[in-house]
């Protein structure tokens, strides 16, 4: 299996960018452990540089299957079956799995961004081994129901606990949307798209298991239309929370709005907009090493963890939706632009960093969270570097 992962990365993309592939690979052998409690199988954590590790989840973990397929496809199943396993009655998934002390711990009220379907679906559209999903299938109704339970904003769409406690559960630590607005259960434009893939995966798997997905299709659309009609600001070309659309004074440009675009759920025109006006503008997201994760002129980007920085797997959410598109030469220009720094500060540092410099500088000089004894992003961090997914998408994009 690793020498399949080892071989492929000694082939993938620019010459100039296969040592750091190595090296990944490498980790991802590294990174993984024997099975133990909670996991059936043997089971990768997040990365050994993770400041709080070992850890294992939340969506980094989807990060790093998406990596491993298809040439590790069987690790990366058992890494699916082993978020799975967690899952409590209720049908909370947990977020990060802590295994530091020995005891294994995780939070019983907060989850993760629900986007292990997609993992899910990319497994069986590469290796056409239908069986993950009849595994997959309720636990994914579960999830549903909890959602529906527990996240429902007011009105429609749904909502992640950073807008009431700053729990972040978003995956977004401290994230700009959340500086200066009243709590309360709003919709989140993050989370309303997250549910919306749940959905129209949960209809697409019924109907391939012979089940009625009539229902999860229905609320698929009702959730897809809601985000074209009223989460999609006319001004910004953009998709953001329900409270800042055609609100200037509280609108930020956050990445987070490519999610709508990543699920499939804007209209074609609309993903256009996100595309040209957003993703591949200099003064919002395309920055030397996209994508900034606050448009660098937003009063609120600053070289701080999730207030600016590029991180490579939010630019690989980025470049699937504009493949989505249709629109390869996006895809591309993101993805190629980020390999290329990555490769860069690989070089230079010998390690990937959990995020990079979004203008090009080093990573060991922007910020990750100033009040604490970790202030700078982790070295050998797997969880947000799917470099090698990445370079595969660039290699389609490329063509003949």
């Amino acid at each position: 299996m690793w020498d399949a992962l080892k071989a492929e990365a000694a082939r993938l993309g620019k010459p100039r960018w296969r040592p750091m592939f190595s090296y990944v690979a490498a980790l991802h052998e590294r990174s993984t452990h024997p099975p133990r409690p909670p996991f059936p199988h043997p089971w990768e954590e997040i990365g050994p540089g993770y400041c709080y590790g070992p850890a294992f989840g939340h969506w980094d973990l989807i990060h790093q299957v998406l990596d491993t397929l298809p040439t590790a496809p069987e690790h990366a199943r058992q890494q699916i079956l082993n978020d799975l396993a967690a899952q409590e009655p209720d049908g909370l998934v947990p977020g990060s799995i802590y295994l530091r002390e020995g005891t294994p711990r995780w939070s019983k009220t907060t989850g993760h961004p629900p986007v292990w379907p997609v993992a899910v679906q990319d497994y069986v559209d590469q290796t056409g081994d239908t069986s993950l999903l009849a595994a997959c299938y309720e636990p994914l109704l579960r999830q549903i129901a909890w959602f529906e339970a527990n996240r429902k904003a007011e009105g429609r769409g749904f909502f992640y606990t950073d807008i009431l406690n700053h729990s972040w559960e978003s995956g977004v630590d401290e994230g700009v949307r959340f500086l200066e607005i009243a709590t309360g259960p709003r919709a989140c434009v993050d989370a309303t798209a997250h549910v919306y893939g749940l959905y129209e995966h949960g209809a697409c798997w019924a109907r391939l298991l012979g089940h009625d997905g009539n229902k999860l299709q229905a609320r698929a659309d009702e959730l897809r239309a809601f985000m074209q009609e009223t989460l999609f600001d006319s001004e910004t070309g953009f998709f953001h929370d329900i409270w800042a659309v055609g609100q200037p004074e509280r609108r930020r440009m956050a990445f987070e709005g490519i999610f709508p675009l990543v699920m499939g759920a804007a209209t074609p025109a609309q993903a256009q907009r996100v595309i040209d006006e957003n993703l591949l503008n200099p003064e919002r997201f395309f920055t030397p090493h996209p994508i900034s994760t606050v448009g660098v002129r937003d009063p609120h980007f600053e070289l701080r963890m999730w207030r600016g920085p590029a991180w490579n797997s939010m630019t690989l959410w980025a470049a699937r939706g504009c493949a989505r598109y249709g629109r390869a030469d996006a895809a591309r220009a993101l993805l190629e632009a980020a390999l290329d720094d990555s490769a860069a500060q690989f070089a230079r540092t010998g390690t990937i960093w959990e995020f990079y410099h979004p203008l090009g500088g080093y990573p060991e000089s922007v910020q990750r969270k100033p009040h604490t004894a970790y202030n700078q992003p982790c070295r050998d961090y797997l969880g947000h570097n799917p470099l090698l997914a990445m370079a595969r998408l660039w290699e389609q994009t490329v063509g003949p």
